[in-house]
């Protein structure tokens, strides 16, 4: 593998600034909102409540304030592979820029099959069947991969509409789900029963391995970040839209699965297609059918705008790796006509669409989407457990005080210390959790050795590009 010197032409310099507020504000809400966290909620019963109110005080509060203090910073494309490099090094800037990019590999997969499962729903109370079909879902799955990818290599301009109706497609079915809730309630009652006691967390085995799909689910203020050169003024719309989308989240994930409860039994919910089989129940039991395949309808679209922000912002990571040269050139590469990082959405897409074929081979449905779950908040914590070092270590420069455009933690440094230091803790305990097989896995041992050999071989084939990327670079650079 050779690689080459950089071109002439700066391909950073060829990015399009193409997003503004609305831009960046429906694109976080496209990428961090899910209704399938919800339903994993749902699933996991009256206690989710209580988690989502800890995981939103502790790490996605204290996440937005350090995702504001660095982005207004340090405005650079790549976002956390930036931030990362700058306070540690080329060598730990690679480390968490990798393993922020090939999350995504087991992330895609598992997103792809969550939205599949969901789509279904738009045939209405035939389509419960087609949501458990293998076939169905895969072949839905790559398609919404297709669109994704195609939109966004076309280009920002084109690619952003689909993330604006990936924030609107995926808020208002929730709305909806909140609505039909309480009509429900008011007339017929709840089906499940609310108490303080029964809405504190709960410590068994069966349920600890969802802890750290809850800290999961409100990540992705970060990503856009990554695409800091394609926004207009990005140190005044970045932090404005972090904090105008965490509140709209928050606020819906627990609203959501306090109505998803009401309306169907823990028991009887699925962890990916829940949140459309309480709208189908809601809606027949108000005889509004209608309602159900409408909010199937938007809801795929917010799926797709969920995944097409999410090829967006990633794949800008290998690209500037590219640039960087510690991956093959042509990371780097600008399309000549849209201005895009093809070859990094590519390739991102290429691999996600081998591991969702790969996960299905001796696994239930159920089995290789828990697998891609975990596989992926693994690998996607890491690059935050960067992150939260990386602002406290940063605090103690003296150029914080004097950026006029930085929105600081407020605090001072005992506010970034503590910041940083909650986050870094929530990371590292969700980090140990998805270790532990969920209570209704056939085969635990099986589980976690592909787990954890699936963590491992990722990590040490980044490690090998690293030093092949830096032996090349420095004979690139020893040549002039």
């Amino acid at each position: 593998m050779t690689i080459a010197a950089p071109p002439a032409l700066d391909s950073k310099s060829q990015l399009r600034k193409t997003m503004g507020f609305w831009d960046v504000l429906l694109f976080n809400i496209a990428t961090v909102l899910g209704p399938r966290w919800i339903a994993a909620a749902g699933h996991n019963g009256t206690s989710s409540i209580s988690l989502w109110v800890l995981a939103a005080v502790f790490f996605f509060v204290p996440g937005a304030f350090v995702i504001n203090e660095l982005s207004s910073r340090f405005p650079e494309e790549g976002g956390l592979y930036a931030w990362s490099k700058e306070a540690f090094g080329p060598f730990h800037g690679f480390i968490a820029g990798w393993t922020y990019w090939i999350y995504t590999f087991f992330y895609f997969p598992g997103l792809l099959l969550a939205s599949a499962s969901m789509a279904a729903y738009i045939l209405g109370e035939r389509g419960v069947v087609l949501a458990h079909d293998r076939t169905f879902q895969l072949t839905v799955a790559l398609s919404l991969l297709l669109v994704a990818v195609v939109l966004n290599i076309i280009g920002l301009n084109v690619g952003k509409w689909l993330q604006n109706a990936g924030g609107v497609g995926t808020y208002v079915p929730l709305m909806m789900l909140v609505g039909i809730a309480a009509l429900v309630c008011w007339g017929h009652g709840s089906a499940t029963h609310f108490t303080l006691r029964n809405m504190m967390p709960t410590w068994n085995w069966d349920t600890v391995n969802f802890w750290s799909q809850i800290a999961f689910a409100f990540t992705g203020l970060e990503l856009v970040s990554c695409m800091s050169e394609e926004v207009h003024d990005p140190r005044r719309t970045l932090p404005r839209a972090v904090f105008g989308a965490g509140a709209l989240i928050a606020v819906m994930y627990i609203a959501g699965t306090f109505a998803i409860l009401s309306l169907v039994p823990a028991a009887d919910l699925d962890p990916q297609s829940g949140v459309f089989h309480a709208i189908t129940v809601g809606s027949m039991t108000l005889r509004l059918g209608i309602l159900g395949i409408l909010a199937a309808v938007l809801v795929t679209a917010g799926n797709a705008g969920g995944v097409g922000s999410t090829v967006a912002g990633i794949a800008r990571v290998p690209f500037v790796v590219g640039v960087d040269r510690y991956l093959p050139a042509a990371f780097g590469k600008i399309h000549p006509r849209w201005k895009t990082p093809y070859i990094s959405i590519l390739v991102q897409a290429g691999i996600s669409a081998a591991i969702l074929l790969g996960s299905q081979v001796n696994e239930t449905i159920r089995g290789a989407y828990q697998f891609l779950i975990d596989a992926a908040i693994i690998l996607y914590f890491i690059p935050f457990l960067y992150m939260f070092a990386a602002v406290i270590k940063l605090a103690h420069r003296g150029d914080r005080k004097e950026n006029p455009h930085a929105v600081l933690v407020p605090g001072g440094i005992a506010g970034v210390w503590i910041c940083g230091g909650l986050g870094f803790l929530v990371v590292l305990i969700g980090i140990f959790v998805s270790l532990v097989p969920p209570g209704d896995s056939a085969n635990k041992l099986g589980f976690e050795l592909k787990l954890v050999a699936g963590t491992v071989a990722s990590v040490l084939l980044g490690l090998i590009l690293y030093w092949r990327g830096s032996r090349a670079r420095q004979q690139v650079d020893s040549t002039k």
